[in-house]
């Protein structure tokens, strides 16, 4: 919830099993307005990379949900299904949290909670995110650069950073867009770090048009 979740995961379990959290954002600073839903599917890929060396780990496919509750403030939902590569071990993850606009269109925060549940337990993680905007062509091609913390509740777990670069392109953002993302997550003092990239497809339900119609 990873939330990513959004997203979110437990350390200790990937640890154990060569896998790491969910740690995409794909979405925008924008917030979907008041009464609106929005839903993004996607699918990620994710290699961890050491000495220019990189190998393939584990893939996910999920779903978020946003529901506009004013504003300046909406309330997200993800859900996420890894699985690990050459391994039977699977996950699922559901986050939630409020995204809060502190700049209109520009800058939001992301307060993501989660629970991974695996094969061998679940627990616990908070993903405070800021989240960023930068216009290229106006209601059709988006810049949206992230940085995050990944705090786990667990046992010897430790906690992480990442940095996320997305892409949003469409012929009218308010509706649609197609999103694609790549980031790395990191232990900061430690080498390695994992990548993902990430491809996803948003679209957004006006409740507001559709009660006036």
């Amino acid at each position: 919830m990873k939330v990513n979740f959004g997203i979110i995961t437990i350390l200790v379990t990937c640890l154990f099993h060569n896998c790491a959290p969910v740690f995409s954002d794909l979405q925008s600073a924008r917030l979907v307005g008041k009464k609106n839903v929005e839903v993004t599917p996607s699918y990620s890929t994710v290699a961890f990379t050491e000495d220019r060396e990189s190998e393939g780990i584990q893939n996910h496919i999920g779903a978020q949900v946003a529901v506009g509750l004013s504003d300046k403030v909406d309330l997200r939902i993800r859900l996420e299904h890894i699985w690990v590569k050459d391994d039977s071990f699977s996950e699922q993850v559901f986050g939630v949290g409020p995204k809060i606009s502190l700049a209109k269109d520009r800058v939001a925060a992301y307060l993501p909670v989660g629970f991974a549940l695996s094969d061998i337990g679940g627990s616990f993680e908070f993903h405070p995110t800021l989240l960023f905007t930068l216009p290229v062509v106006q209601n059709q091609i988006d810049f949206n650069p992230a940085a995050k913390y990944l705090i786990a509740f667990c046992e010897d777990c430790e906690n992480l950073l990442a940095f996320n670069l997305g892409l949003a392109l469409s012929n009218d953002l308010s509706k649609w867009a197609f999103r694609t993302e790549y980031g790395f997550l990191i232990n900061p003092g430690e080498s390695g770090s994992y990548r993902h990239f990430t491809v996803g497809f948003s679209f957004t339900f006006n409740k507001k048009s559709q009660l006036n119609e």
